[in-house]
Formats: C-alpha cells, sequence, structure tokens
C-alpha cells in the first residue's frame, strides 16, 4: 500500500479521538447531572451537540476538498480542544450550550465532527478500490476498540478518584481534561500529513456548477443522506452516555461497571465491524449493510424486555456483536458511487445528514426519561425505526453496485 506514513497517522487519530469520545461517554451525562443541570437539559445540551456538530461539519466537509483536507482536520482538532477546556472551566449552561454548539465535543462516544469525512476521502485516495472496504473495516476496529478501552478507562478512572476521597464533581471533570488533552494531541499529528491525502481536480471539474461540493453524484448522495439521517435519528434516541444513565438509573450501577460493559460492547462492535469485510466480499455491500443490521436492531428491542441486569447486559452485548457490521460497508459504498472530487462532501453531507437526524433525539429521550412510564420507549422506537431505514436502503439501493462488484 503506498503512502505508508499517511495512512498510519490518519488510523493514529482515529484511536486517540475515538478513545477520548470513548473516555468522556459513560461520565458525560453524570457529569452534567452533578453541575446541576436536569435530564431535560442534559438532553437538551446533547441536541444542541449534535446540531452544532452538523453546521459546522457541514461548512468544513463541503469545503475540504477546495480548501484543503489536512486544512479542514486542523481546524477539526482545534474545535474539540476548545470545547474540552470549556466544558472543564464552566458549568454555566448557557456558556456549556455554546460549546456545545461551536465546538466538538462527542455524548455517544461515536464520531462526531468533520474528521470521518474528511480521513476517509483521504484514505480512499491512497489505497486502491479492492482494498477499500478492509481498510474501512479496520479503520472502524481500531476505533470501536479505542472507544472501548475510553469508556473502561474513564469509568474506572473515575471510580477510582472517588474512592480515594474526590467529590463525583472533581473525578468527572478530570475526565473532561484528558479528552481536550486527546484534542491538542490529534491537532500536533495532523500536521504531519503529506499533500497525498488531498484530490487533484482537473479543469473540467472544476467547472462543474457544484452544490454543497456535489455535482454528478448530487441525487444519490441525496438519497442516501435521507435514509441515514433516518437511521441516526433512531440511533440518537439512545446514545451511549443516555444507555449508560439508563442502565445506572435503573440497576443502580457505578461508573467503573458501567465503563466495563460499555468495553465488552464496544470490542464486540469492533469485531463486528471486521467481519464486514468479508462478508461484503461475498454478499456484496447493501446486502451487508441490511441484513446484518435487522437482527442488531431486534437484539435491541429485547434489553428492556430482560428480567434482571445479567439479561440486559448479556442481551446488549449480543446486540453490539453484530451490530457495526454494517457501518464499513455503508462508508465504503458511499465513497464508492461518487466521483473522486466529491468524496468529501458525499461523505460530509451524509454524516451532516446523520448528524441533523441524531441532534433531534437525546432531547426527546431526556423527555423519555423523565417520565418512569416511558423509560424504555427509547430502546423500542430506536429498533423499529432501524429495521424501517434498513428496509428502505435495500428497496432504494440494492441495484447500484460500487465498481468492484460490477464485475
Amino acid at each position: 500500500m503506498k503512502n505508508q506514513p499517511d495512512v498510519g497517522l490518519l488510523f493514529t487519530t482515529r484511536i486517540i479521538r475515538l478513545f477520548c469520545y470513548g473516555f468522556l461517554s459513560v461520565v458525560l451525562a453524570l457529569y452534567l447531572s452533578e453541575t446541576g443541570l436536569t435530564e431535560k437539559m442534559i438532553g437538551l445540551l446533547f441536541t444542541l451537540t449534535l446540531a452544532g456538530d452538523a453546521g459546522i461539519s457541514l461548512w468544513l466537509t463541503t469545503s475540504a476538498d477546495r480548501i484543503g483536507r489536512k486544512r479542514t482536520l486542523l481546524i477539526g482538532g482545534l474545535l474539540m480542544l476548545g470545547a474540552g477546556i470549556v466544558f472543564i472551566l464552566t458549568n454555566n449552561v448557557i456558556v456549556l450550550m455554546a460549546a456545545a454548539i461551536i465546538g466538538v465535543i462527542s455524548p455517544s462516544g461515536n464520531e462526531i465532527g468533520p474528521f470521518l469525512s474528511v480521513e476517509q476521502a483521504g484514505l480512499t485516495s491512497l489505497i486502491p478500490n479492492e482494498k477499500r472496504t478492509q481498510v474501512f473495516a479496520w479503520y472502524n476496529l481500531v476505533g470501536s476498540f479505542a472507544t472501548a478501552t475510553g469508556a473502561l478507562s474513564g469509568g474506572w478512572l473515575a471510580q477510582g478518584l472517588q474512592s480515594t476521597g474526590w467529590s463525583a464533581l472533581e473525578a468527572y471533570r478530570f475526565i473532561l481534561m484528558g479528552y481536550a488533552i486527546g484534542g491538542l494531541l490529534i491537532t500536533l499529528l495532523f500536521l504531519n500529513l503529506s499533500p497525498a491525502i488531498e484530490v487533484t481536480q482537473t479543469v473540467s471539474e472544476v467547472q462543474l456548477k457544484k452544490v454543497l461540493g456535489l455535482h454528478r453524484s448530487r441525487d444519490v448522495v441525496f438519497k442516501l443522506s435521507a435514509l441515514f439521517a433516518l437511521d441516526a435519528f433512531a440511533g440518537g434516541l439512545i446514545v451511549q452516555s443516555m444507555m449508560a444513565y439508563w442502565f445506572h438509573i435503573k440497576y443502580g450501577i457505578d461508573s467503573g461497571i458501567l465503563g466495563s460493559i460499555f468495553f465488552g460492547a464496544n470490542v464486540l462492535a469492533g469485531i463486528s465491524a471486521l467481519l464486514a469485510a468479508r462478508i461484503a466480499a461475498k454478499f456484496g455491500l447493501i446486502n451487508t449493510m441490511v441484513f446484518t443490521h435487522i437482527p442488531s436492531n431486534i437484539l435491541l428491542i429485547l434489553v428492556p424486555l430482560m428480567p434482571n441486569l445479567p439479561l440486559a447486559i448479556t442481551v446488549l452485548l449480543l446486540r453490539f456483536s453484530i451490530s457495526q457490521m454494517d457501518v464499513p460497508a455503508r462508508q465504503s459504498y458511499t465513497m464508492a458511487v461518487v466521483a473522486p472530487d466529491e468524496r468529501s462532501a458525499a461523505s460530509g453531507v451524509t454524516a451532516i445528514a446523520r448528524s441533523v437526524g441524531a441532534a433531534i433525539s437525546p432531547a426527546l429521550t431526556g423527555l423519555f426519561f423523565s417520565v418512569p412510564m416511558l423509560f424504555n420507549v427509547p430502546f423500542y422506537l430506536t429498533g423499529g425505526l432501524k429495521i424501517v431505514y434498513d428496509l428502505l436502503i435495500y428497496r432504494e439501493f440494492s441495484a447500484v453496485k460500487p465498481p468492484e462488484e460490477r464485475s
């Protein structure tokens, strides 16, 4: 594989970033609760976080192929650093909301900001088509392992600090310091990327009329975006921070145990992403996306129906063991069906659609969680809506093949 240093750098920044997201996600809702925010306010803050991410990321990713992918990644790193610093320094809800809207902070443990779109566009420029899904699978695997390790570390570190006399608020704020340091590290690493990750445009491509950085692939990208928004809206109803909060309230378990649960969950998710490359090579990208996703969502619906904690954890882990098989397939498919100079924009537009879809949901979950009778509803809605998404994407795109499947 050519340009190994750039590929290695992009994998390294992915690992650091996802570690930080996992590190923070287990305690973020607990931290905000300690600062005095109600469940409704926490849900609203998470919604504003995701909404702000959608706006900032849309601007950055649709301009990345024009202003430079490296420059875009550097801006993203600084926004992550800035958001972490603000969350450390204040518990003023207005200031927190402003930082959530402008900065990059992840309530879910998953990717947020412009990074994923631009990094994958850069990787696609560095690798052949035949290796794309496999590389994306490894890219997702290391990210899931990093998130898992971060969740485990953040949860147990917070609990360990409290056991030595720190207050809960002080312990959670220390976790936020680690998040900010991660933003600084990835910014420094992005400085070392070479021009090989950039796209080279011909004169005719530059002259094409573009909308959000798209031209020939506009219709396909917009249709994918609408479907991805539905999937993300469903997923946003039960983001990892809220799921951790659900387990904490329902079963009274501490942050250390929560970290262990989501460590296992994210490790299994990473392995499932790696298996996706083999399945996609045999059955195709769209089939892999749909027929691995439906069972995982049925399992999610079953989690709150379990009569005790061990069974609930078991079903959750079973769900995570197949939950991410669709992700590298989806990402690879999006890169495959658009022109090279549309890749950052296509990935960005679809990612923004996902962010917009997910932005609405946490506020609804906050409302559900505040009503005892509706406490389990987010699990049912998430699973049901995701199954609807699976059926729709199969109907619309099963006949649209990426280049490696046409032969």
